[in-house]
């Protein structure tokens, strides 16, 4: 009982907790996401904790300075990777250890940290992200949201796949009951999933969340939480007309650029592209850089 009531008390705090795993490449993409939530939360203060494996010495100080400028703190842990020198990952080079650090996260950030937000680079954050902080978890280990699509065939297909009965989970936004995960996350059991069946993984920390965690994770509404850009039809057709772009602006929180191309990356087609584009070109006029 003890984790259930320090996590319902963690709610009440006044700073936020974001976990991001990136590596040098996705620093830059980092510092927007970062920026848009500096701009769309104001007043609100945030704990940045970075788990990473090898960003180098001198990128972090350039990171770390950028996100002072922002009235924020970032804590960067490097994870050392001992303890996955004989890891089956090694069989498939498509898996590197750096891909499950936000499911062991509760191994290496501090005990004193009990409720954090996982949230992947490739986001922008539009709105207040604090009533996802302060959301009861209800007795689940973490809170996700699942891409259901217009058919729900793709959920379908991960039940047969994976052998799973609950929804399918997008990992790319997690809030996470940290206490909860020290007690139920090993690693072990991700390296048995991984000898067992990684060639059936597509995405593999993803997939392991959902086998081995799925029943433990409380549903978010994917289209405030984490809005995957490349639906939009989707989602206006479910809602039968009421999600459209202005309902977007105004209720959701996260938009997701999911799959490839990135919106940076100038061959991308997407209607929110723009707006990640908008962000970028205000980041650069801040003279953060």
């Amino acid at each position: 009982m003890r984790d259930e009531k320090m996590s319902e008390v963690m709610t009440t705090q006044a700073t936020i907790d974001l976990l991001v795993t990136v590596d040098d490449h996705y620093v830059k993409p980092l510092k927007v996401l970062l920026f848009s939530i500096k701009q769309t939360n104001p007043g609100q203060h945030f704990d940045v904790w970075l788990l990473h494996a090898n960003i180098t010495p001198s990128v972090l100080q350039v990171l770390a300075t950028f996100v002072d400028q922002l009235g924020f703190n970032l804590h960067a842990i490097k994870v050392p990777l001992a303890a996955w020198a004989e890891a089956p990952t090694a069989k498939f080079k498509q898996y590197p250890p750096e891909m499950y650090f936000r499911l062991l996260c509760g191994d290496y950030l501090p005990d004193t940290l009990h409720r954090v937000i996982y949230l992947d680079p490739d986001i922008l954050v539009i709105n207040p992200i604090k009533p996802l902080f302060d959301m009861p978890l209800a007795g689940h280990m973490l809170a996700a949201a699942s891409h259901m699509g217009l058919t729900g065939i793709t959920q379908t297909i991960n039940h047969v796949r994976l052998g799973t009965r609950q929804a399918y989970f997008n990992s790319g936004v997690m809030l996470m009951d940290l206490d909860k995960m020290r007690q139920r996350v090993r690693l072990q059991d991700i390296f048995d999933v991984i000898a067992s069946r990684g060639r059936e993984l597509i995405l593999p920390d993803q997939d392991i969340l959902n086998y081995l965690y799925g029943a433990d994770i409380l549903p978010i509404p994917e289209e405030v939480w984490n809005y995957d850009t490349r639906d939009n039809i989707v989602h206006y057709a479910k809602s039968f007309g009421e999600v459209d772009m202005q309902w977007v602006m105004k209720n959701t929180v996260i938009l997701h650029f999911c799959g490839r191309p990135k919106p940076w990356e100038k061959s991308i087609i997407n209607r929110y592209a723009v707006l990640y584009q908008h962000y970028e070109q205000l980041l650069v006029n801040t003279q953060f850089e």
